[in-house]
């Protein structure tokens, strides 16, 4: 990339709402798909699931925000009860890494992404 990058947000550099809205859609096929995970989303409804997930990265990749969903904490204590662990946070991780390769997100901005992603582990378990 010969534009100077540094001081455009992680959204941007992913490429603003049409890469977000594309790596969702791919992102939840492929935990629908993996029978470690896919128990969680029995009686979810998917497309207002993915409305919620987009307004949530778009915000948290420095986006304009306008995700008025729960905290993470609150909006999975009925996963947690239902035995969510870190197994299966990990695979969620693993299928989000795999979705922004697919789509040819640089190693650089992939990292970045599942490292943000891991700042919420504890509030997505509830430890």
């Amino acid at each position: 990339m010969s534009e100077n990058t540094t001081n455009l947000t992680l959204f941007e550099q992913l490429g603003g709402e049409a890469a977000v809205n594309a790596a969702v859609d791919v992102f939840y096929r492929k935990v629908l798909a993996d029978y470690r995970i896919n128990r969680f989303f029995d009686n979810v409804d998917m497309e207002t699931q993915a409305a919620k997930q987009r307004a949530f990265l778009t915000m948290a990749f420095g986006g304009p925000n306008n995700y008025s969903g729960q905290d993470m904490r609150n909006g999975h204590a009925r996963l947690v009860k239902l035995g969510l662990s870190d197994e299966h946070f990990d695979a969620v991780l693993e299928h989000l890494g795999a979705t922004l390769t697919q789509l040819g997100v640089s190693e650089d901005l992939t990292a970045q992404v599942l490292a943000l992603a891991e700042t919420t582990r504890n509030d997505v378990l509830g430890k």
